[in-house]
């Protein structure tokens, strides 16, 4: 059949298969996760700086359920479950989630990692106090921005955070209007930067907490930090 878009999914898979030769999948990142001596800055074993300043501000109630999105390697996911806090996170790259295991078992602690696209993926629990993105929006397609807004939309608890870091506009990433992204041979450019302006459009139905550059952090630091990066913590409402 030439006639097959009939459900706003349908859609959003036609469009995943237009810009399919820009996509990175599962064994894309396993490559990319092989080498861990690799100059990465991420790979650090380290938190995110903006997460533990909110974790320090007391606005993530204690023994809270975590979903962290794109998960890597864990260290995040791993740092939350230390906590105390209810973890599952997921990634793509079984490679990246091994690592996380490994992590998680050294710290001694529970996380629960799940291979699979944090669209597709079947959940413990139906909604989560804090829903953390470290690394996953910007490499989104702009057609899935939707499908992302829905997963927030159910599975963000009322009266929960989300965060979220990403490449930041005039430091890192593509700054090319969404519609380019479709052009052959223009694809996300290896991420989409974003502004604070278009974050707060993207994330209007939430409330906006703080939105800042990350803190640039050295290397003795305890937690991670590059100012080529965006920080943002959105609240819903309670009711």
């Amino acid at each position: 059949m030439n006639r097959t878009v009939r459900t706003t999914e349908d859609v959003l898979n036609l469009l995943d298969r237009i810009i399919a030769a820009d996509a990175r999948p599962g064994d894309w990142w396993d490559r990319f996760y092989a080498d861990r001596d690799r100059g990465v800055p991420f790979f650090v074993d380290k938190p995110d700086e903006n997460l533990t300043a909110h974790l320090d501000k007391g606005l993530i109630p204690a023994g809270a359920r975590v979903l962290d999105l794109g998960c890597g390697p864990g260290r995040n996911a791993v740092h939350l479950a230390a906590l105390g806090h209810d973890v599952d996170a997921v990634d793509l790259s079984a490679t990246a989630l091994a690592w996380g295991e490994e992590r998680a078992a050294a710290a001694g602690i529970a996380v629960r990692f799940h291979r699979n696209s944090i669209f597709d993926v079947r959940l413990p629990h139906g909604s989560y106090d804090l829903i953390y993105d470290s690394g996953c929006l910007h490499h989104l397609p702009p057609h899935r921005r939707v499908s992302y807004l829905a997963l927030l939309d159910r599975l963000l608890a009322p009266g929960g955070h989300f965060g979220l870091t990403c490449f930041a506009a005039g430091e890192m990433g593509s700054e090319r209007p969404d519609a380019d992204v479709y052009d052959a041979g223009t694809g996300l450019e290896g991420g989409l930067a974003f502004t604070d302006a278009e974050l707060r459009h993207l994330f209007q139905d939430l409330d906006p907490v703080e939105i800042r550059p990350m803190a640039e952090q050295d290397a003795d630091s305890p937690t991670f930090g590059k100012a080529f990066l965006l920080t943002a913590l959105f609240r819903r409402s309670a009711h």
